[in-house]
């Protein structure tokens, strides 16, 4: 049961985000939005929040699969684009991806944990979660090789920054595609990440990161829900578990990044952030109080980590004329 705390009132909250969005385009002298749709719930709530804002003949989705994307990927934004009669381009990013030797650079950095990992294999990396707040977590990769045996070895440091500097190219080669329809047509850029996601920095610099607005970012994942359900998003997106959709093998954001299922870690952030006390948020995530003075550390540590991605350039002297 969601807390009551993390209710909010659909209308209002619509009526407020799509205020923002005609703003920040007039402020920006754009005509309307262009938008990366996965089949995922924060994109789709996204989609329909623009159509709201502009109407579906000023925006512009795009459906960008590659050949590590889930097979359902494709089906489920289409299914969006077409749920909300929007306009959409299909830009199947694999072409470029091999242009940068992303599958190359992917399966040597893999190798270094699995010798003779080729790119033909399957694989996703996820984190190991431990109880103790005191234990370091690391990463595995997960594989598959073609035979269909699996295969789990733990990450090191040079083949985990590896795996991540080459799976980053698939993020921002699709912003740099928005990026040139938004120049094609005027517009202005719409980032999806929800508060949780925002917060805790899972995003990539210059990738998923960049926007010209992020109409959910201040909304806790468990309040997407709610809006897409009263946006009118279809069931079958509003029930699909969050998915990175990164890796070959199927991989579930809890495995990967948080510590913890989103609607328990939206109950612990928003605990933390209004200083709730620890018991009472213990008793509405069903957890331990144990687990949430651990997921209370997990919350700092990555905030401290990805401080980084918040920032803008950093200049020695300031340039007022252009502040």
């Amino acid at each position: 049961m969601i807390p009551s705390y993390l209710a909010l009132d659909p209308k209002k909250e619509v009526e407020h985000i799509v205020a923002s969005m005609r703003q920040t385009a007039t402020h920006f002298r754009r005509r309307g939005f262009v938008l990366g749709i996965s089949g995922g719930v924060d994109s789709s709530v996204c989609a329909a929040l623009g159509v709201e804002a502009v109407g579906t003949q000023r925006m512009v989705t795009l459906q960008m699969p590659e050949t590590h994307s889930e097979s359902k990927t494709l089906e489920l934004s289409g299914l969006v684009a077409e749920h909300f009669l929007l306009p959409t381009v299909i830009e199947d990013i694999t072409s470029q991806l091999e242009s940068f030797g992303f599958y190359e650079r992917y399966a040597q950095a893999i190798s270094q944990a699995i010798p003779g990992y080729t790119r033909e294999w399957k694989s996703k990396v996820v984190l190991s979660h431990n109880p103790d707040a005191t234990a370091i977590p690391f990463f595995y990769i997960i594989a598959q090789d073609p035979q269909g045996t699996m295969h789990k070895e733990r990450l090191s440091l040079d083949a985990y920054l590896g795996v991540l500097a080459a799976t980053n190219f698939k993020q921002r080669i699709r912003k740099m595609l928005e990026y040139y329809y938004a120049d094609k047509h005027n517009y202005c850029v719409i980032g999806t990440p929800n508060r949780l996601e925002y917060d805790q920095g899972f995003f990539v610099k210059l990738g998923d990161g960049a926007a010209d607005i992020k109409p959910i970012a201040h909304l806790y994942k468990t309040q997407v829900y709610e809006l897409a359900k009263y946006l009118g998003v279809p069931d079958i997106i509003v029930s699909r578990p969050p998915t990175t959709d990164t890796y070959a093998l199927p991989q579930g954001q809890d495995e990967f990044y948080f510590s913890l299922p989103y609607n328990i870690m939206d109950i612990c952030l928003y605990g933390k952030n209004n200083g709730l006390d620890k018991k009472d948020i213990a008793r509405d995530a069903g957890i331990s109080l144990e687990q949430v003075e651990h997921t209370f550390v997990d919350i700092d540590t990555k905030r401290k980590a990805t401080r980084y991605l918040h920032t803008s350039p950093i200049l020695v002297e300031p340039v007022s004329e252009v502040a």
